[in-house]
């Protein structure tokens, strides 16, 4: 891989618009019945403006900035051998239903490995205002041949 890429910025041109069925849909495939994921009246009653995404949603967002850095020719990435290592998300305020989040990922490290190419990213998912919703952080491995 390409290591000029590390401090590179690759953000999504259209907002994602959180919707209240897509919150349902991603907490039943996941097989979460939490009220405050599917009944607006629970998270209302709870404080929230509206149905609350679990937290897991955020790859909603994270896996399209991805594919963004992933397409890229001049990375070098060979996709067919990557395998996904980690990814860890610091919440900074709930995802809502009707939120406007702007996502841009961020290449932290490049580095070889035992003969893998190990890409650190981060994802940063904001709010219309920009302030900070969601930071994701993951782990992309490339074997060696």
């Amino acid at each position: 891989m390409d290591p000029t890429y590390v401090g590179r910025t690759f953000p999504l041109e259209q907002p994602y618009l959180v919707g209240v069925e897509k919150i349902r849909e991603f907490a039943a495939a996941i097989g979460d019945d939490n009220p405050l994921y599917h009944d607006r009246v629970a998270a209302r009653s709870a404080g929230h403006p509206d149905v609350v995404a679990p937290p897991t949603f955020a790859m909603t967002l994270v896996i399209p900035a991805q594919d963004l850095l992933i397409d890229d020719p001049g990375l070098g990435l060979d996709f067919s051998r990557v395998v996904h290592r980690d990814q860890r998300f610091t919440h900074h305020r709930p995802i809502h239903a009707g939120d406007e989040l702007h996502t841009t990922i961020v290449v932290e490290s490049i580095r070889v490995l035992a003969g893998n190419d190990v890409l650190g990213l981060r994802t940063e998912i904001v709010d219309g205002d920009g302030s900070p919703v969601c930071t994701g952080t993951g782990t992309l491995v490339a074997r060696g041949i």
